[in-house]
């Protein structure tokens, strides 16, 4: 992986994108959030609201100009919104920071980055950019996780639930068992790697890039990653139970030890569902984000690295 940073300014003024999905008060909430932390550090940033439906919009133009200052493009929000920007920081090549505001943050924990908002601020103008892995399926950037399958699913519900009862990890975990306690289809795939071809029938496939995650659940393949490897997870088909089985298993980090569970760590595969006749898309889910993708889907480790601001 290269090391050299590219161009970057530490005195520039750096451009924040706000996730505002929240509402008004909520905006306000965290302008006076990040100013009082700028403030802190004494230092000033260009901050950008943005709604959900205009985050990637936004995000590049928010990437252009920082690019143009040669100053860092901050996301501030949870793994979705981070996901969206770091796109956009990733396709212009531009400095990437980081103010997490999740309910898990995983990008943020394993890159060791402050949960507190006003330490993250603080720590974007001590730091200096560091060249970290991403992940692509059909050069779209994933940090954390892409899926298709079952686990897309459990994000919708999620975010559902998180509507009706707020946000937790609780109202997680109960979101999940809700999803596991109805029918699911199994999935039909093609999956081409650089040992051979080979059909297969799963409820999910879950493709890592994020080390903390998969040491959480207790996976093996979890050391590879930030290697120049990502990993793999499908599930042989099992009923209900087995699921909610599993479920916990990954509560408990024991998920690696499940005979349902299949995972291998890779650099590209190419995968290829069986769908309905004439149907070209399928459902995937990025980082917490649900979205559809024509296939086949080619996941891989991305070439170009993503420019950090983050302790060394």
């Amino acid at each position: 992986m290269n090391t050299s940073p590219h161009l970057f300014d530490p005195q520039a003024v750096p451009v924040f994108v706000v996730n505002a999905a929240s509402g008004r008060e909520a905006a306000d909430s965290k302008r006076a959030l990040l100013e009082a932390a700028l403030a802190a550090a004494g230092r000033n940033a260009e901050l950008l609201f943005a709604a959900p439906a205009d985050l990637q919009r936004v995000s590049r133009e928010a990437a252009a100009t920082a690019l143009a200052r040669r100053a860092a493009l901050v996301a501030v929000g949870g793994d979705g919104t981070i996901n969206a920007v770091a796109q956009a920081a990733h396709a212009e090549g531009c400095t990437f920071g980081v103010v997490a505001q999740g309910t898990f943050n995983y990008f943020a924990r394993t890159h060791h980055l402050p949960s507190d908002p006003a330490q993250a601020v603080a720590l974007l103008f001590q730091t200096t950019p560091t060249p970290v892995q991403v992940a692509t399926v059909n050069d779209r950037v994933f940090l954390v996780n892409a899926s298709l399958g079952l686990y897309p699913q459990l994000l919708e519900d999620r975010e559902a639930f998180k509507a009706r009862f707020g946000r937790s990890r609780v109202v997680a975990f109960a979101s999940a068992v809700s999803t596991l306690l109805r029918e699911h289809r199994q999935l039909r795939l093609r999956i081409e790697r650089r040992a051979g071809a080979r059909e297969m029938r799963t409820a999910t496939l879950f493709v890592g890039n994020n080390r903390l995650q998969l040491e959480q659940v207790g996976l093996p393949e979890a050391p590879t990653l930030e290697q120049g490897r990502i990993a793999a997870v499908m599930l042989k088909p099992i009923g209900t139970f087995s699921l909610l089985r599993l479920l916990l298993s990954g509560a408990f980090g024991t998920l690696g030890e499940a005979d349902t569970v299949e995972s291998f760590d890779f650099e590209r595969i190419v995968v290829t569902p069986r769908l309905n006749y004439g149907s070209r898309r399928v459902k995937v889910a990025f980082d917490g984000e649900v979205d559809w993708m024509r296939w086949p889907l080619e996941f891989k480790v991305s070439p170009q690295p993503l420019y950090l601001l983050k302790p060394r």
